[in-house]
């Protein structure tokens, strides 16, 4: 798979992070699976949270022309919510949801390649720069 398509995964793993998705990471699945190269896997910490980051990614996925399989329209209970985009998968999963199913071990072949959220340069008190 193309280093754009990389890109653009882990552009769609950033926006997660960057609103609070905990632990984001993205699985390389390019040696292992034929029907997708990638999973973006992150966890909410609320269903609310969750219903939000479906929220967020969509809104990205729209910006960059990609259409998912299905719109994703998790309920109030939901723990995990599935978004296929073809090349690659998100899962957004409640913290019981991860810990149960552990995907990071099931696809422990996989190159694991966290993700967090983009630091911003701040001013501190005494004029330099810092990252936060």
């Amino acid at each position: 798979m193309s280093t754009d398509h990389l890109a653009e995964v882990l552009a769609c793993a950033r926006v997660l992070a960057d609103h609070n998705g905990q632990d984001t990471l993205v699985l390389d699945l390019t040696e292992l699976s034929l029907w997708t190269d990638y999973f973006v896997v992150t966890t909410a910490t609320s269903s609310t949270h969750l219903a939000g980051l479906v929220r967020h990614l969509s809104d990205h996925l729209v910006l960059r022309g990609l259409e998912p399989a299905r719109k994703p329209r998790p309920a109030d209970d939901e723990e995990w919510c599935l978004v296929d985009a073809g090349w690659f998968v998100v899962h957004i999963m409640s913290v019981r949801a991860r810990a149960f199913y552990e995907l990071e071990k099931l696809w422990f072949q996989a190159k694991a390649i966290p993700v967090g959220t983009v630091t911003k340069p701040v001013k501190t008190p005494g004029g330099n720069t810092a990252a936060t």
